[in-house]
C-alpha cells in the first residue's frame, strides 16, 4: 500500500519539500563541500561498507516513503538547497510516533532554519498525520542540535547507550521528546510567541556525567 502524497511545507524562506532522484548530484556536491562540518555526525555501517551513493541513498528514502514509514524532505532557503530533513519509523495505531533526523549545510548554521524545518515537520505529523509522538536523538557532542530541540522546547527523556553507529562507532545519544497534547497550538506557533517550557529540554546532571565516559563495550 503506498503511503501518503509527500507534502511541501513553508514558513517564510524555510521551505520543505519532498527529495527526487534528480536531487542527487545537487545533495552530493553539498554533502562533499561539507564534509569536514558533517563527517562527525553521519550514520555509518557498523560493517564498514560506508559509500557515498547518493541516487541509491535518495531511491531507499522514497521507497520507505512508499510504504508510508518515512517522510524524506530537503530543506531549502529562498529557493536554495541547505539541508536534509528525514521523518523515519512512522509507526501509526497504539503508538503513533516517528523520530526526525536532520543536517544543514555550514553556512546555513545559526540562522533559524533548522528549528523551523523540525517545527514544520512535527507539526504535519501531529496535526495532519495524526501521529501522538515525535522523537529526536542527538549525539551528547553534537552542540548545534542541542540548541535546536532547547529552542523547540522538545523534551528530554534520556540517556541511550551506543545507540547509533556514527562517523564509525556505536555512539550515546540524547533522547528528546513531544507528544501532540504538549503543543496543541502547535510547535511553530509556540516558539514563535516566546512559549516554550525554559527548563523543557534540560539534561540531567547524571546524563552529562555519564555521557562523559561514553560505554565501553566489554571484555
Amino acid at each position: 500500500m503506498a503511503g501518503p502524497a509527500l507534502p511541501t511545507l513553508r514558513d517564510g524562506a524555510v521551505t520543505l519539500r519532498p527529495i527526487r532522484v534528480r536531487d542527487a548530484r545537487a545533495l552530493e556536491r553539498e554533502l562533499l563541500d561539507n564534509r569536514a562540518w558533517l563527517r562527525r555526525w553521519e550514520a555509518t555501517h557498523p560493517a564498514g561498507s560506508s559509500t557515498l551513493d547518493t541516487r541509491a541513498s535518495i531511491r531507499n528514502l522514497l521507497a520507505h516513503a512508499r510504504a508510508g514509514s518515512a517522510i524524506p524532505f530537503l530543506i531549502e532557503e529562498s529557493g536554495e538547497l541547505v539541508g536534509q530533513l528525514n521523518v523515519s519509523s512512522i509507526t501509526y495505531g497504539s503508538v503513533s510516533s516517528a523520530t526526525i533526523g536532520y543536517w544543514v549545510v555550514q553556512r546555513a548554521a545559526g540562522r533559524g532554519i533548522t528549528p523551523t524545518a523540525v517545527a514544520l515537520a512535527t507539526d504535519h505529523c501531529f496535526f495532519e498525520l495524526g501521529l501522538h509522538r515525535m522523537e529526536i536523538c542527538i549525539r551528547p557532542e553534537n552542540a548545534a542540535s542541542l540548541r535546536v530541540v532547547e529552542k523547540l522546547g522538545f523534551r528530554y527523556e534520556g540517556l541511550r547507550r551506543r545507540y547509533i553507529h556514527i562517523d564509525g562507532d556505536w555512539r550515546d545519544h540524547f533522547c528528546f521528546a513531544l507528544v501532540v497534547e504538549e503543543v496543541r497550538g502547535g510547535v511553530l506557533r509556540r516558539w514563535r510567541e516566546g512559549r516554550v517550557p525554559a527548563e523543557a529540554a534540560r539534561i540531567s546532571p547524571d546524563d552529562r556525567a555519564a555521557a562523559a565516559y561514553p560505554l565501553q563495550p566489554g571484555r
